[in-house]
């Protein structure tokens, strides 16, 4: 039977990937609070889905559809609104697939985010997120 690799050298390389991933989540919670969407390559993949329950109905959104709509919103950040992320599960299928499983506050709402990442070009980027409002906070008062 042949030996495919030393058991050093597969806990490096996941070490490695857990820690470029871990970049890789970093970079979808600056997205999600600043909304500079110069950066979005970096974090989704151009054919991603995003898929949701939003006010009782599913909602789809394409990748494309998905940085439109943070162009056009007002940030988190430009609003003061509390930053508030937490990483909940990483999952690897593989050195170059894994789900990720967040809590972000975007302005108002608490979101349950399961983030479907693969490594492509030695870059991690979602290519599928599922998204649950977990909880709403009243707008603040002006």
């Amino acid at each position: 039977m042949a030996q495919s690799s030393k058991p050093s050298e597969f806990v490096m390389c996941h070490h490695a990937a857990y820690h470029s991933l871990l970049d890789a989540v970093g970079r979808y919670f600056d997205l999600m609070f600043d909304n500079d969407v110069s950066r979005f390559g970096r974090v989704f993949a151009p054919s991603a889905q995003l898929h949701g329950l939003r006010d009782g109905s599913l909602r789809l959104l394409s990748a494309q559809e998905f940085k439109s709509a943070l162009a056009a919103g007002q940030s988190p950040k430009s609003k003061n609104a509390p930053r508030q992320q937490e990483l909940l599960l990483v999952d690897f299928a593989s050195p170059g697939q894994a789900i990720v499983k967040v809590r972000v506050r975007i302005d108002t709402l608490l979101y349950i985010d399961y983030l479907s990442y693969h490594c492509i070009d030695s870059a991690w980027l979602i290519t599928a997120k599922s998204f649950h409002i977990e909880q709403r906070y009243d707008t603040p008062k002006s």
